[in-house]
C-alpha cells in the first residue's frame, strides 16, 4: 500500500462504533492516508489534543458521555485551526446548520459515499496544512534567520531577495503541495527545486526531467509507464518516473511547453493522487512531491490559452520566482571567486588572480544567460589561462558577440529618443545622443575606456577619437 506523503500530525477519527471507526479507516488507508488514530470514547479528545495536534477530525454526533456538538464547540473555541468534519446519521438541515455556525468544516451525512468523503477529508487536509504554512512562513520572516544554511549552498548570493526566498523555502518545504519555480533561463531553478527537495525530509529521490517536445503518448509513458504489450515495441512492463520519484520529488522543467492533453493528465494525477500507466485500468496511488519550472512568462500563456488555469492554480499552490543575475549584480564578485574556484578545481589547476577591472566589465553586461552563462565564460577563461593574472580577453569577446547578435528595436529606438527629449527639452540631435551614451558608458565603467568601449560595441581606438573630436569641440 502506497503511504500518501500527509498528514504529518494523525486525523483522528472520533465514533463510539468500532465498526464504523474500521469502515473509514479502511477508506483512507485504501486512498493512502494512513496516520489515523481512533478514539471511541469522546472524553479521549481533548486530552489528546492538549498532548500533540491533530491534522484533521472525524466526529460522530450522536455520542455517549460528551455529545458531538458540545465536543466540535469545544474543539473549534480551543483548536480553530484544526478542521472538523462532522459525519453523522443524523439528516436534518437544522441540525447541520448548527454545527456549521459552531465552526465545523464540513457535514457528511452517514452512510456517506466514498468519493465524498475522501474529497472532503482531502479538501480539509490541504486546508490544514495551508495553515500550518501560513504560520510557519510568518514565523521564519520574522525571525530572518535560516535554519538549514547548507541546504543553499550551491546557492551563492549576498542579495536581500534572495536570502527572503531561501526563508520562504525553508517555510513550505514540507508541504505535500505543488511548488512553480519561474525565472529567466539560467538563473537555477534546478537548484532551487533541489532545495525545496532535500529541506522536505522526503526518504524518496529527487527526479528531473526536462518535458519540452515531448508529445503526450511519450509525456504519458515517460511519467506513467507502461504495461507489456501496451504499445507496440512495449516488450515488457517499465516504471515511469512517478514510481521510481516514491516517496521523494519529481521536478518537470520547462512546464510551460506541456500539450494541452498531458495538461489534463498531471491536473488530475495532482488532484487525485493517482494515475494510470499506459496500457493498464487499474489505477496507482503516488505519494509523489511535485515542482515544475518555467522560463516563460506564464501569464501571457494562459491569456493565450496555452496553459489550462486550472492546473496554473493547483501548480501555484507555493510560487518561487528567482531574479536575474542583473537584477542582483552585488552577486557577480561573490559568484566570479565561486566559479574561479570550481573551474580551477575541475581542469586541476590554480585558480587565478584576476583584474579588478573585470567585475566592472561584468557588472555592466546583462547576462541573457544569467549564473549559467556567468559559469560557461568563468570556465573558458580559466581553460584558456595559462599563468599570472585571467585575461579578461575571452569575456570581452563573449559580451562583444552577444551585443553585436541584438538589434535595436523600433520601440526601444522610440523610448530612448523619448528619454532624451525629456534631458534636452526636443528631440535630440544625433550629436546630443552619441555625447549622452559615452559620457554614460564612461561612468559605469568607472572612467575605464577599455570597459567603456565594449558596452558600446566599438573598439577602444574607435572611442578614443570621440573623446578627442568631444574634446576639441568643447
Amino acid at each position: 500500500m502506497t503511504q500518501a506523503p500527509y498528514p504529518s500530525l494523525p486525523l483522528l477519527l472520533v465514533d463510539d462504533e468500532p465498526q464504523i471507526l474500521l469502515s473509514f479507516s479502511v477508506m483512507l488507508r485504501t486512498a493512502g492516508i494512513n496516520n489515523l488514530k481512533t478514539i471511541e470514547d469522546s472524553r479521549e479528545v481533548m486530552p489528546q489534543l492538549s498532548r500533540g495536534n491533530a491534522s484533521v477530525i472525524l466526529l460522530d454526533l450522536s455520542m455517549p458521555h460528551m455529545p458531538g456538538i458540545r465536543l466540535l464547540t469545544e474543539v473549534s473555541q480551543s483548536y480553530p485551526q484544526i478542521p472538523v468534519i462532522v459525519v453523522t446519521a443524523t439528516d436534518n438541515i437544522e441540525t447541520a446548520v448548527e454545527c456549521m455556525k459552531s465552526g465545523a468544516f464540513d457535514y457528511l451525512v452517514k452512510p456517506v459515499e466514498t468519493s465524498r468523503f475522501l474529497s472532503s477529508v482531502r479538501r480539509a487536509l490541504e486546508m490544514a496544512e495551508l495553515r500550518n504554512e501560513v504560520s510557519s512562513l510568518k514565523q521564519y520572516l520574522l525571525n530572518d534567520r535560516l535554519e538549514h544554511k547548507s541546504a543553499f549552498s550551491s546557492l551563492v548570493t549576498g542579495n536581500k531577495k534572495m536570502r527572503a526566498l531561501f526563508l520562504y523555502v525553508e517555510a513550505i518545504a514540507t508541504s505535500h503541495q505543488p511548488v512553480l519555480i519561474t525565472g529567466e533561463t539560467g538563473v537555477g531553478k534546478e537548484l532551487f527545486a533541489k532545495a525545496v527537495h532535500n529541506l522536505s525530509g522526503r526518504k524518496g529521490d529527487f527526479v528531473a526531467v526536462n518535458i519540452a517536445g515531448l508529445d503526450d503518448v511519450v509525456f504519458s509513458d515517460t511519467l506513467f509507464g507502461h504495461k507489456k504489450g501496451a504499445f507496440t515495441g512495449a516488450d515488457q512492463t517499465r516504471e515511469g518516473l512517478i514510481a521510481q520519484a516514491f516517496g521523494g520529488t519529481l521536478f518537470l522543467d520547462e512546464i510551460g511547453d506541456l500539450n494541452e492533453a498531458s495538461q489534463v493528465k498531471l491536473l488530475r494525477l495532482i488532484q487525485e493522487q493517482k494515475y494510470f500507466p499506459l496500457g493498464s485500468d487499474i489505477p496507482r496511488q503516488t505519494n509523489t512531491r511535485i515542482v515544475v519550472a518555467t522560463n516563460h512568462d506564464i501569464q501571457d500563456l494562459l491569456r493565450s490559452g496555452r496553459f489550462r488555469r486550472d492546473l496554473y492554480y493547483r501548480l501555484r499552490a507555493h510560487h518561487i520566482n528567482i531574479p536575474a543575475l542583473r537584477e542582483r549584480r552585488e552577486d557577480i564578485p561573490l559568484l566570479l571567486d565561486y566559479f574561479l574556484d570550481e573551474a580551477a578545481g575541475t581542469l586541476q589547476k590554480k585558480s587565478p588572480s584576476y583584474p579588478p577591472e573585470l567585475v566592472t566589465l561584468l557588472s555592466n553586461y546583462h547576462f541573457p544567460g544569467n549564473v549559467r552563462e556567468l559559469q560557461a565564460m568563468v570556465f573558458d577563461a580559466v581553460a584558456r589561462h595559462r599563468s599570472g593574472m585571467i585575461s579578461m580577453e575571452s569575456f570581452r569577446e563573449v559580451i562583444k558577440q552577444d551585443l553585436a547578435s541584438e538589434q535595436i528595436s523600433p520601440k526601444q529606438g522610440v523610448e530612448f529618443a523619448d528619454f532624451l527629449s525629456g534631458i534636452t527639452g526636443r528631440f535630440p540631435t544625433l550629436k546630443e545622443a552619441e555625447d549622452y551614451l559615452i559620457s554614460e558608458a564612461l561612468r559605469l565603467s568607472n572612467n575605464n575606456q577599455g570597459i567603456a568601449a565594449s558596452l558600446l560595441g566599438l573598439t577602444r581606438q574607435a572611442l578614443n577619437k570621440r573623446l578627442v573630436r568631444q574634446n576639441r569641440s568643447e
